[in-house]
């Protein structure tokens, strides 16, 4: 798996990350949707990096996700930010187009 953070997405992450978070975290957000299948692509910053944690390729940033959430994701993802938010794609379409730096810092 493999993600890709453009400069100005990894600009806005350096801004946002003021407690110095180790790591980014794809993480399949459930909170709310009804059951563990219904869910958005999301991301977090985070510094657990526990057993079931598996490295994303990532050029910019530390990137990891849980193994058991891998399957809701992308082979190859692209993070940008749009308008002062971030957004997850991948060549088969729009994962996210609205993360807030406020989700990406809540943990």
């Amino acid at each position: 798996m493999e993600l890709t953070i453009t400069s100005e997405a990894a600009d806005h992450l350096n801004r946002i990350n003021q407690e110095g978070k180790s790591y980014l975290k794809l993480w399949y957000d459930t909170e709310g949707c009804g059951c563990a299948v219904n869910g958005l692509p999301t991301i977090r910053f985070t510094n657990e990096n526990s057993n079931r944690s598996l490295e994303v390729k990532s050029d910019r940033y530390p990137v990891l996700i849980d193994s058991d959430q891998a399957v809701f994701f992308e082979e190859k993802m692209k993070l940008d930010v749009r308008n002062g938010s971030f957004r997850l794609t991948s060549p088969e379409g729009v994962l996210n187009p609205f993360i807030s730096q406020q989700q990406v810092c809540e943990w």
